[in-house]
């Protein structure tokens, strides 16, 4: 019951930071500590590629319409509950942006896999990058706020292509343990000139393909991990990350102008410290 119980709590993390810009490996790191699991647990790892599966799949439900319109599927984009999506006439976003946005991460991620999976997820730079990503969103906000950047992009739709490759590659900055893919390209696509809801949109499209194509590689190297004796412990927690995922991503665009990035700063400055206080120490 124990081992189910800590399923649950893993799952739960997972499902309300890995698509807020917080840092889903923070969070994740700091809760195996807590629940006495080892960074070399392979069970835990599988695990933890299994609920990150569940939600992308969460956010594939959420924006499902707008994939639909993307791959040709369907012209009619209807409002998904809780917020409101471009209508289907004079949609410009297609996956020409989408490539545009993943390239530059998924180039990089592949020249320095080895360094990421290997230095990366140390302590230190993790905690680091906690403050960092904080700061960067904090600063990506004020001069969006400030209007020092004219913001041309009211909607995900007006995001031109240049502005896609320059998301693109800010979103590398997510490649840091610890920064926040969502944080890294929310905050990126206001440096460029988008709005915070069209940089969240673009931010949470985008992160379909790049999320599936690292954890359907990953799942695939750890597959051997999933046994009969643990698969409740699996399948509970793809359940409960799922669930949790698609209920953040929905509220979180629904209010969306009501929480600002500095509050996600604050937030990450608050999770840095209880890092050091329980891991650097």
């Amino acid at each position: 019951m124990g081992e189910l119980l800590n399923a649950i709590v893993l799952a739960i993390v997972e499902g309300l930071t890995e698509f807020l810009p917080v840092s889903s490996s923070g969070h994740m790191i700091l809760t195996n500590k807590l629940l006495g699991y080892s960074p070399d647990n392979q069970q835990i790892i599988t695990f933890e590629i299994v609920i990150q599966l569940a939600a992308i799949l969460a956010i594939a439900l959420v924006y499902r319409t707008r994939i639909a319109g993307l791959l040709g599927l369907s012209r009619k984009i209807e409002p998904v509950q809780g917020f409101s999506i471009a209508k289907a006439m004079g949609r410009k976003l297609n996956l020409a942006h989408i490539a545009l946005g993943i390239m530059p991460a998924l180039l990089l991620a592949y020249l320095l896999r080895d360094i990421i999976k290997g230095e990366g997820f140390n302590q230190l730079p993790v905690l680091l990058s906690l403050v960092v990503g904080g700061l960067y969103m904090w600063a990506a906000e004020w001069l969006a706020d400030s209007r020092k950047i004219r913001m041309t992009a009211e909607t995900v739709d007006d995001i031109t292509y240049k502005q896609a490759f320059q998301i693109g590659l800010l979103q590398c900055l997510s490649l840091w343990p610890g920064f926040s893919r969502s944080g890294s390209t929310i905050a990126g696509g206001m440096l460029v000139g988008t709005s915070y809801r069209a940089a969240a949109d673009f931010s949470f499209i985008m992160a379909i393909p790049i999320m599936a194509a690292a954890t359907g590689f990953e799942l695939l190297e750890n597959f051997a991990y999933i046994r009969g004796s643990n698969l409740p412990f699996f399948i509970i927690g793809f359940i409960v990350s799922f669930v949790v995922a698609w209920l953040v991503v929905v509220l979180f665009l629904k209010h969306i102008q009501k929480v600002k990035l500095k509050h996600f700063a604050f937030y990450r400055f608050f999770v840095a410290a209880l890092f050091w206080f329980f891991i650097m120490r």
